[in-house]
């Protein structure tokens, strides 16, 4: 089967999560012999902030970390029709420009024989949903959504039963246990400030608990502004900076813990999305102590997979547990990556996507040979 999928960058993963789940998903489409075409814009905000502030060496290094992974840059003068020519599903991410959405939707509309299908990684529905209302989606098949909350959300605009659940999970060939372990210390945060989305939540959850115990803390992550670079370093955290995510594992491997803490659309109108790091760390098999979360499409095992936290006290005293206790962390990380294994790899999600595509059906002339 032939698969196009239209991100706003494959090669970048600056400020850009979609990034990590899209390289496991097209890793493992190849590895099962599928025939897989990436697109991005040319000019991408998320690529140019990284060229911009790291140079090219980024781009050359995920070349090096994703052999099989090619992604192909396009302007605005580009032939939508030609770039899905022989396609049997066409996938378009959110993060796309709405005239992209547009054109891609015209081509199915005036006879593309493929399915479309639009996918949808953010919480734009709920927080900012006149910027989706831009997007013409006449033309498409169906929802790609990483949430029941937000597939519910797309139900009630008109999609009904086209809109379905697809939640992200980890790419399992990259993200594992050190196949050697190395003397861990200390906790680890691994994502951007948030744009006032928790800024209290990190305050309060996350610096000042560490703090209050002494506990080494390292923070990875872009956008921070002063205010919060000051507030790290008044808090004794180390700020680290951008971290690629192919070098992730390697550092949840350095450390005794890491910490969830969820933007507050999450936690407020997007029940039951633990978005991208939650998997990822559970399938590094590093402890994970999360902010409460209400994981209402039990995903996971919370209080075994991982710690809970309503407030700071909680997560203080969960931070001294993990920290002290070898037994709980042995355990903790022992469940978190079983249910990974389980439910929520890569592979999960390609089985996922192609029991959706035999639902929905290929449109007349194609077939969806696996």
């Amino acid at each position: 089967m032939r698969i196009v999928y239209f991100t706003h960058s494959l090669v970048s993963c600056w400020n850009h999560g979609n990034a990590h789940f899209l390289r496991g998903v097209l890793r493992e489409l190849l590895a099962r012999g599928h025939d897989v075409a990436a697109y991005e814009p040319a000019d991408g905000w998320s690529r140019s902030n990284l060229i911009a502030e790291h140079g090219a060496a980024p781009v050359a290094a995920f070349a090096k970390a994703f052999p099989e992974l090619r992604s192909i840059a396009y302007s605005c003068d580009f032939d939508a029709e030609q770039a899905v020519g022989g396609a049997h599903v066409v996938i378009v991410h959110e993060w796309n420009e709405p005239w992209l959405v547009a054109a891609l939707g015209r081509v199915r509309r005036r006879g593309g024989r493929f399915l479309l299908l639009f996918h949808d990684t953010h919480h734009r529905a709920v927080s900012d949903p006149a910027a989706l209302q831009k997007f013409d989606l006449s033309g498409y098949d169906g929802v790609l959504a990483f949430g029941e909350a937000l597939a519910e959300v797309y139900r009630r605009s008109g999609w009904g039963e086209r809109a379905f659940v697809w939640h992200e999970a980890a790419d399992t060939r990259l993200f594992r246990p050190p196949a050697q372990e190395v003397l861990r210390d200390g906790l680890v945060w691994i994502g951007n400030w948030g744009d006032g989305e928790r800024s209290e939540e990190l305050h309060r959850l996350l610096l000042e608990p560490a703090a209050q115990l002494g506990a080494a803390l390292d923070v990875h992550g872009v956008r921070y502004p002063p205010e919060a670079l000051a507030a790290l370093a008044a808090h004794g955290a180390r700020y680290r900076g951008w971290l690629p995510n192919a070098a992730v594992p390697s550092v949840f491997g350095r450390h005794l813990a890491t910490v969830h803490v969820p933007r507050r659309f999450y936690v407020k109108h997007l029940p039951g999305i633990p978005t991208i790091r939650v998997f990822e760390a559970l399938a590094c098999g590093i402890p994970l102590v999360s902010a409460w979360w209400d994981d209402c499409e039990r995903l996971f095992r919370p209080g075994e997979d991982f710690l809970v936290a309503r407030d700071g006290a909680e997560m203080r005293r969960h931070f001294a547990a993990i920290l002290h206790d070898a037994s709980l962390r042995a355990s903790l990380a022992a469940n978190g990556l079983g249910s990974i294994a389980a439910r929520h790899t890569c592979a999960h999600r390609v089985n996922e996507l192609l029991t959706i595509v035999e639902q929905i059906g290929v449109p007349l002339g194609q077939e969806a040979a696996a």
